[in-house]
């Protein structure tokens, strides 16, 4: 079974009163407050908006990253606010290729969840011809109880001594990856032994994932081939969730490094690598 649907298939789903909660997970890393506006201008009806940075993530230290993973009691709280209830489908989507909706996929995923990501996200509900609606959503709570989240995460020192056993990815932009621009963390390169694959290379100009066979081919110039340990790390731990989603998809298991680069950058002692090779 696919991680993603379509829009009509959600449309159906939803017309049919399937047991389905669709949570809106737009967030941008500049403006981090501007999803919940964008999500009054205009959602999925029904929707509820999720917080990517209060509700799927936590704040620390420097050192723990931009976004460590919440614990599993506040993404249950979070579940239960949305709505969800036992045996519920989450339907999860973004307005920015599923990027930030797959952080969704990932940890629900993990706490036993049934969830899917909106393929194409609120471009192809739109461009289906489908209704938005401008309502704050706020659903009777739920009762789901979820498991305990974490255990496809890695640690530093778990990513750091990856690439002696696996393919640990980097799945930034090739400039932030070779470290020649750095716009955010205070360290610009690579955890060495890293391999660049950047995300969007999975993505078609829609947003839509490519298909299974160029999606393959993407993976194994990088050197991830079915049964390859691979994890990937990404700036906070977002877009490698995304990664994570869509070697799922093509029957690829991988690991996180949620702390990601963020972490890395502001641990004060681990190496760095620059330029094209993992070093």
């Amino acid at each position: 079974m696919s991680d993603f649907v379509s829009a009509v298939e959600l449309k159906d789903l939803l017309d049919e009163g399937a047991p389905v909660r669709v949570i809106d997970v737009r967030w941008r890393l500049d403006r981090p407050e501007a999803g919940h506006a964008d999500y009054r201008t205009g959602h999925i009806p029904g929707a509820v908006f999720a917080s990517l940075d209060t509700e799927l993530s936590t704040h620390g230290e420097p050192s723990e990253g931009r976004h460590p993973l919440p614990s599993t009691a506040t993404l249950q709280a979070a579940a239960r606010r949305w709505g969800l209830r036992t045996g519920d489908t989450v339907v999860a989507y973004d307005d920015a290729k599923g990027l930030a909706a797959a952080r969704a996929w990932w940890l629900l995923r993990q706490a036993g969840v049934d969830v899917r990501v909106l393929d194409g996200g609120l471009r192809g509900w739109k461009a289906a011809g489908f209704e938005v609606a401008t309502d704050e959503v706020s659903p009777e709570p739920g009762d789901v109880v979820l498991e305990e989240i974490g255990a496809d995460a890695l640690s530093i020192d778990e990513a750091a001594a990856f690439p002696e056993t696996g393919v640990l990815l980097d799945v930034r932009a090739p400039e932030r990856y070779r470290g020649e621009t750095e716009p955010l963390d205070p360290v610009a390169g690579h955890i060495p032994g890293a391999r660049n694959l950047p995300s969007m290379l999975h993505l078609d100009a829609d947003g839509r994932i490519r298909d299974r066979e160029t999606v393959l081919g993407t993976l194994a110039a990088a050197g991830v081939t079915p049964g390859t340990p691979v994890a990937a790390y990404c700036g906070s731990g977002v877009t490698a969730a995304h990664t994570a989603l869509v070697l799922h998809e093509v029957g690829i298991e991988a690991k996180v490094f949620p702390g990601s680069w963020s972490q890395w950058s502001n641990t004060p002692g681990r190496p760095v690598a620059t330029g094209e090779h993992p070093g």
